[in-house]
């Protein structure tokens, strides 16, 4: 794994909400989740978006092996909730070729198959139905948009129990750094307020309130 994904996946998206508030950037995915509260994921994107089925159908998709090892799939069905664009034969796919995890904006099915295979899938929801003569591919490794967020290929990816949050690549290194202060800012607190300090006052001396604040 690049040491930077490996860097935060080492974090929480809680966190790398607030290091992304303090350096004034969006990337928070409102209402994608998993369905595995013990999921975590932390990647590169790689993006296919979808769109509504033309006159003479296109494919829903043969992208998967065009993969990297170790990079989120990052699809974008426009929040459609009435048919899926991933089931069980692309989980086992991925799982096979060491896919780190699946993000959708819109729905999934098949769940039981990624529960069993313990494959990480970030999704609007579940749903039977398939996209099938529904959607189709209307372009690979381009931008796309989760919820409200724009993902780019290549942007870090990262999920876990409280979500998903989107890091663009020019900010990684900037992000990443915001990220680890916190994250030290509230160890501190918490060691703090465990030897009997009050926590307004921990708080206080640390910069609690400050903390995920725009510089």
């Amino acid at each position: 794994m690049e040491k930077i994904v490996e860097q935060f996946h080492t974090i929480d998206t809680s966190t790398i909400s607030d290091a992304l508030d303090k350096n004034g950037l969006t990337g928070q995915c409102l209402g994608i989740k998993s369905f595995n509260p013990g999921w975590k994921i932390a990647g590169r994107a790689f993006t296919v978006k979808y769109g509504p089925v033309d006159i003479v159908k296109g494919t829903v998709g043969d992208f998967i092996d065009d993969v990297p090892e170790g990079g989120v799939v990052v699809l974008d069905n426009q929040g459609r909730l009435d048919c899926t664009v991933w089931g069980d034969i692309l989980t086992s796919v991925a799982k096979r070729r060491g896919i780190a995890g699946t993000v959708i904006d819109g729905v999934c099915r098949d769940t039981n198959r990624s529960l069993e295979l313990d494959y990480p899938i970030f999704s609007s929801g579940r749903y039977m139905r398939t996209g099938k003569d529904r959607v189709q591919v209307d372009g690979v490794n381009c931008h796309v948009n989760i919820a409200t967020v724009r993902v780019r290929p290549g942007d870090i990816v990262v999920g876990d129990a409280d979500g998903v949050v989107v890091i663009p690549r020019e900010f990684e290194e900037k992000v990443l750094a915001t990220a680890l202060e916190i994250e030290a800012a509230e160890e501190k607190i918490r060691s703090a307020t465990e030897q009997g300090m009050r926590l307004d006052e921990a708080r206080k001396q640390f910069k609690y309130h400050s903390l995920q604040t725009r510089a």
